[in-house]
């Protein structure tokens, strides 16, 4: 009897811890189906909440997988850009001008005597020298005129500083030493042999070069440079 009732007990115990191991497997699939449905379920909500945005996005004429930050440009962005590019190139045309302009002036200038060295030597004929040993060149221009005056009735030639006749004396010696007037040291003026004649020694501001400029009265248009001598050292300082 004793030794039945034990192996009663005995699989009684066996048969709780299979009951008790089925139930933990029983538990343990219970659990990882539910997890996986539950992560499907996740994955087809994110799904249809994303297809739908990008449908409509696709509808609306956007492209859906577009980066953020970029639209593409519409045709008044196109136009504006085009109007840009024509106004660029217009102001390049009119910076052209400006230049060519500017050139047409100087080149003007030049031909009035208003600056005759910065001509080019075109502008000016290289003559003989005069025999002084302290002349490194001579030459003479053409396009030389008269400066113009404000004296009327008979010329009487002046030295006077300062005075009308001193002051267009020296615009006109100026213009044939192809010097600014405003930066032009007139370091001597003296009558050139007659009334009507005069010769200036000058140099620009601090530069050694120094001209004798030789200079004419013409009636009723003022004094005009005839002749200037490139000197090797200044003579007058």
């Amino acid at each position: 009897m004793g030794s039945r009732f034990n192996q009663r007990d005995q699989k009684r115990k066996v048969n709780k811890i299979y009951n008790i191991a089925i139930t933990i497997v029983s538990i343990l699939i219970v659990i990882v189906a539910v997890s996986i449905f539950l992560s499907d379920d996740g994955t087809d909500s994110k799904k249809a909440t994303t297809e739908p945005k990008q449908i409509a996005d696709t509808d609306s004429g956007k492209v859906a997988d577009k980066p953020a930050g970029k639209e593409e440009e519409t045709d008044s962005e196109k136009e504006d850009a085009v109007g840009d590019s024509e106004a660029t190139t217009e102001e390049e045309n009119a910076v052209e001008e400006d230049s060519k302009a500017t050139e047409e002036d100087a080149e003007e200038k030049a031909e009035d005597g208003a600056d005759p060295e910065k001509a080019g030597d075109a502008e000016l004929v290289e003559m003989e020298g005069s025999g002084d040993g302290n002349v490194a060149a001579t030459y003479t221009s053409e396009s030389w005129k008269p400066v113009g005056t404000e004296q009327s009735g008979e010329h009487t030639t002046s030295f006077d500083k300062g005075s009308v006749d001193w002051n267009e004396m020296s615009k006109a010696i100026a213009s044939g030493a192809g010097i600014d007037e405003s930066s032009m040291k007139l370091w001597w003026l003296q009558n050139g042999g007659s009334s009507s004649t005069a010769i200036g020694t000058v140099s620009e501001g601090d530069n050694p070069k120094t001209y004798r400029v030789y200079i004419e009265w013409v009636d009723g248009s003022g004094w005009k440079p005839v002749k200037v001598e490139e000197l090797k050292t200044n003579d007058k300082r």
